[in-house]
């Protein structure tokens, strides 16, 4: 697909949206619909549906309304793009400009993207972050991966993710990388299925370190994590945590103040 064609896809998507179906539904009725297009053009139309999504308000602001194409032309301008040769009409391009897309800079909390319900109570709960964590809140979530220290260490797992087209860099003091480029490799990649590597939010992995013990879910005992969490506390000599969830939901907890090899034996017996 032309970049001119995935625009106007992503306007047929999002007028679907706007019209009450789910994201994620559109999303798959327009894939099973449109068999021609690859797994870089659906890629690429999720990227830019949920970037419409998210600031919802300014580009609809930007692309004078909120319908498919307002917030796929806010997309454009806010993107610096030049919306002039994108919407030309021809082809598969959407519709070419007319005074009705003129559009005009958001301000205020349309800038930030904050439903006017809500911009009081977050202002009054963030105070001056407000602005700065609202502005965070528009860009796509960052990858955090946490790195098994039982196989490798950060170097390492940024080496051997970069082999296979990953980037990647440290990201704090602890066990987290940041992904910068191609996350969408990570769950096909050799780092990621032989456990050197795993997804998680590097916050969760800070405030392991900094308690220097966890909980560990009875689901997450054999994984990849739990290798380098246990990694982490046997490195440590900490206390271990373990949480084991019945399927009644009730829970039943165990601490165990011993060597990690008594921890072992007590989890497989």
């Amino acid at each position: 697909m032309t970049p001119q064609a995935r625009l106007s896809a992503a306007i047929e998507i999002l007028d679907r949206i706007l019209a009450g179906t789910p994201a994620e539904q559109a999303l798959t009725n327009w894939g099973r619909a449109s068999r021609f297009a690859g797994s870089g053009d659906r890629h690429a139309l999720r990227d830019l549906v949920f970037a419409a999504l998210r600031c919802r308000r300014s580009f609809a602001a930007l692309g004078g309304g909120l319908t498919g194409r307002g917030l796929v032309l806010g997309g454009v301008r806010a993107a610096g793009g030049d919306a002039a040769a994108l919407f030309t009409g021809d082809g598969h391009a959407p519709a070419g400009l007319t005074q009705a897309d003129d559009g005009h800079a958001p301000d205020g909390d349309a800038a930030l993207d904050v439903p006017d319900w809500l911009a009081p109570r977050l202002q009054a709960s963030l105070g001056a972050e407000y602005a700065p964590v609202m502005q965070a809140m528009q860009a796509r979530a960052p990858v955090f991966l946490r790195v098994n220290l039982a196989r490798t260490d950060r170097t390492g797992a940024v080496a051997r993710l970069a082999s296979e087209g990953i980037s990647a860099r440290e990201f704090g003091d602890n066990t987290a990388l940041e992904v910068t480029e191609n996350e969408r490799k990570i769950q096909t990649s050799a780092a990621y299925l032989e456990g050197l590597v795993e997804l998680q939010d590097a916050s969760s992995q800070a405030v392991v370190a900094a308690l220097g013990g966890l909980s560990v879910p009875m689901a997450d005992i054999a994984g990849p994590k739990s290798a380098a969490q246990i990694a982490m506390l046997e490195a440590l000599g900490a206390l271990l945590l373990l949480v084991l969830y019945v399927g009644t939901g009730e829970i039943a907890g165990v601490t165990l103040r011993t060597s990690m090899r008594s921890c072992l034996e007590f989890l497989y017996t």
